[in-house]
């Protein structure tokens, strides 16, 4: 190689960029608020897709704030009512919202009108300059939800619109075909187990480009169920979850009834996600 002949080139590999997110709220119902992710060490006793990703967002920044307003069983309205308000006064620069699947479970739920409401309530949510992160519904064709599977797909189309039009993030739980397994679900199937908020808190953060820790699926290899065994499962979940849950419907009862918001107030959040030593 002579004086003038150029060294070998060495490509530059980035450093991770840090996420430009410091105080995170999210919104919605069961879903959100992390039932069928029970940890007694968690606020409020479930931990949920939603705190995983605060674990993760909260990593390499002590002071990053996470609140959830979420509370289950709360239909559309319900959270345009007792969420956006307190959320909006939080100014947060990220949110989360899930809602609309209670709505789609009642009776003559249309998904186009629902949207509608959907569409305003992201219109304000976006007001203050926020990330506004919306979730489509999953495909729900293997349980007990299966009645709604074409009204989900609708409603995704609109929440789809709905983020293209606001400048929102549309985050693809439809698309997230690992859900379809039969571990991603609790035992009442309709919701999610913590392996499916797992994978969800996962695809969040891929959506947002961020950076973190979880680590794709790699279950152990497990006997793989039957057709027949499947169904079973699906017909005794629906007789110990989905028939009380139809008599609460009938009764104007609703599983929310008399529970609050787990984290009202924005603080930072310790848990598995953390780096150690981040609580000292």
């Amino acid at each position: 190689m002579t004086a003038n002949q150029p060294g070998p080139q060495v490509e530059e590999v980035p450093y991770p960029q840090p996420h430009p997110w410091s105080r995170y709220v999210a919104l919605g119902d069961s879903f959100t608020e992390g039932i069928g992710d029970p940890n007694p060490e968690s606020v409020g006793g479930n931990r949920g897709w939603a705190d995983r990703v605060a674990e993760e967002l909260s990593r390499d920044h002590p002071s990053f704030a996470y609140a959830n307003l979420a509370v289950r069983g709360r239909l559309l309205q319900q959270i345009a009512d007792q969420q956006v308000g307190p959320a909006l006064a939080l100014k947060p620069d990220l949110i989360t919202i899930s809602a609309g699947g209670n709505d789609l479970l009642r009776p003559g739920g249309d998904p186009d009108r629902i949207a509608e409401r959907l569409d305003a309530l992201v219109q304000i949510l976006g007001t203050n300059g926020a990330t506004v992160v919306m979730l489509t519904g999953p495909d729900v064709r293997d349980t007990v939800l299966g009645s709604i599977r074409a009204k989900t797909a609708i409603y995704n189309e609109n929440l789809r619109t709905i983020a293209a039009r606001h400048d929102a993030v549309a985050a693809d739980m439809w698309a997230l075909r690992l859900l379809l397994n039969p571990q991603m679900w609790a035992a009442d199937r309709l919701h999610f187990s913590p392996l499916g908020h797992h994978t969800i808190a996962a695809m969040v953060l891929d959506t947002l480009a961020v950076e973190h820790t979880l680590e794709p699926l790699r279950p152990k290899d497990l006997p793989a169920k039957s057709w027949r065994t499947a169904r079973s499962e699906d017909f005794v979940g629906a007789r110990e979850f989905f028939v009380p849950w139809v008599l609460r419907r009938l009764r104007h009862q609703s599983s929310g009834d008399g529970v609050t918001a787990k984290r009202p107030e924005p603080g930072t959040i310790f848990g598995p996600g953390m780096p150690p030593g981040a609580a000292d």
